[in-house]
């Protein structure tokens, strides 16, 4: 395949080498609170981006970090009289939770920041001995202006920017953008270390994480926008420093996710947790919305938005089921014509995925073969053999966009099978009343029907909390 991804450090966009495992780094959150609708937009666009490069045939590397030390954690911990361990430990397993949930495919692993401090420990000591890390009152720190490229990812200048932005302000560094490495600490928790007792800063421990488990120059580094100064950029500037090797081929950036044109913040109360959204909307509504923007820009939460979607959805499930309940009691015809559409469909979504992973037309593609195959059913014209042409090419899109329809049992298409025929029976003795009071146990195991000409079939919907 070639696979081509706009790289944030280059301005321009590269081809992905699948020749050997892709090895991808993706920033995780830090464990200190519910994760939200912008953490999911992120994760969702890499867990696409890697079903697309596994279906395709590449082997994918998908490491994927808990920052679980972080003043964040530190703080909250104080406020409700426990350890940072036991705050940690209870948003990790809420973010599992939360994801499973959202049909996103585990990572090939999640280290723990906490679980590789003698990591961090050997690169700060190695930037110490290089001349790039020096000991002040407060901690370890890097001297920026040591890296001669620092903010070749953010494109700023190190002349230009002013302390105090987006910069921690600390009269004992020797320069206003010198970053900790080493946090001297009594708080815990903290660790032993040969310049004192303390706990690493932030950006080191991405640096050792991603090191440790995909080498340098691996294929793609990914997170949010918002991760790109100052974070990935100071990511960079200890990484090359350390090695004297290229960090990471491509640096992949995800767009926020905004609530009426404002950015989400805690402080603006305006944040949507994932457990909120999921419980409203629905897996698949949740992931089609994540997706529905080009992934380098923002996308704005809106609840009109997400009820088109399920619309949209409610086409998805209904030609799932004409096409598994299709029989050939019809006239095969047209079946040039499906497999032309079908393999148009195809190459329209690889197409759009392979050209800098444009979701958006990845979706058109998908929802233009679900509108055609629909269009056959209620023409009468979608037999099982077409329907057993075109169900690959479906499964295909829907597993790589990781939508899950619902399925059934042999049991449960058998029951659903007996009450419709009862019903159907009944209506054509006219007992009306006795067919709707069918039709309403029907309806109770979120069983739609689909009346045609001359039959009646069926499909099992996702329970949606807004229309609860």
């Amino acid at each position: 395949m070639t696979m081509r991804i706009f790289d944030t450090l280059s301005v321009a966009e590269k081809n992905v080498d699948t020749t050997n495992p892709v090895r991808i780094y993706l920033c995780g959150v830090t464990v200190y609170d519910e994760s939200h609708i912008g953490h999911a937009r992120t994760i969702i666009v890499f867990d696409v981006l890697r079903r697309y490069l596994e279906a395709n045939g590449a082997k994918v590397n998908l490491i994927q970090n808990f920052t679980d030390v972080d003043d964040k954690i530190i703080n909250r911990a104080k406020n409700e009289n426990t350890g940072a361990d036991t705050i940690s430990s209870k948003y990790i397993k809420n973010y599992f939770s939360d994801f499973d949930r959202l049909h996103v495919k585990r990572a090939d692993m999640y280290p723990k920041a906490t679980e590789h401090i003698s990591d961090m420990i050997e690169i700060i000591k190695g930037l110490a001995d290089k001349g790039f890390a020096y000991v002040s009152k407060n901690g370890v720190y890097f001297a920026v202006l040591k890296f001669k490229e620092y903010g070749k990812l953010s494109k700023k200048k190190t002349d230009e920017l002013v302390s105090g932005a987006r910069v921690e302000v600390d009269e004992t560094k020797k320069d206003p953008l010198d970053f900790a490495l080493w946090k001297f600490s009594d708080d815990t928790p903290t660790w032993d270390s040969p310049w004192g007792k303390g706990r690493p800063g932030w950006h080191i421990e991405c640096s050792a994480m991603s090191l440790k488990y995909l080498g340098s120059n691996f294929e793609i580094h990914g997170g949010g926008r918002d991760l790109i100064f100052p974070h990935h950029e100071n990511e960079i500037a200890q990484s090359e420093s350390f090695s004297g090797i290229n960090f990471a081929k491509i640096w992949m950036h995800v767009g926020m996710v905004t609530i009426n044109g404002e950015k989400m913040s805690k402080s603006l109360g305006n944040t949507k947790s994932i457990d909120h959204v999921l419980n409203k909307w629905g897996p698949n509504i949740i992931r089609l919305f994540c997706l529905s923007g080009h992934y380098t820009k923002p996308i704005d939460y809106s609840e009109e938005i997400l009820k088109e979607t399920i619309t949209k959805w409610r086409q998805v499930e209904n030609c799932y089921y004409e096409m598994i309940l299709s029989d050939d009691t019809q006239v095969t015809e047209g079946f040039d014509q499906v497999k032309e559409f079908v393999l148009e469909s195809k190459a329209e979504f690889e197409s759009a995925l392979d050209s800098d992973f444009n979701t958006p037309l990845a979706l058109a593609a998908f929802f233009k073969m679900v509108k055609n195959i629909n269009q056959l059913a209620s023409s009468e014209k979608l037999t099982k053999k077409i329907s057993d042409y075109i169900m690959p090419a479906f499964h295909e899109m829907r597993s790589i966009l990781g939508l899950d329809v619902i399925q059934v049992t042999d049991n449960e298409k058998n029951q659903i099978s007996n009450l419709i025929n009862q019903r159907n029976t009944l209506r054509s003795q006219k007992k009306f009343q006795e067919a709707d009071a069918i039709r309403k146990q029907i309806s109770d195991m979120n069983i739609v029907l689909i009346d045609h000409k001359n039959k009646t079939l069926w499909m099992k919907q996702e329970k949606i909390g807004i229309e609860n």
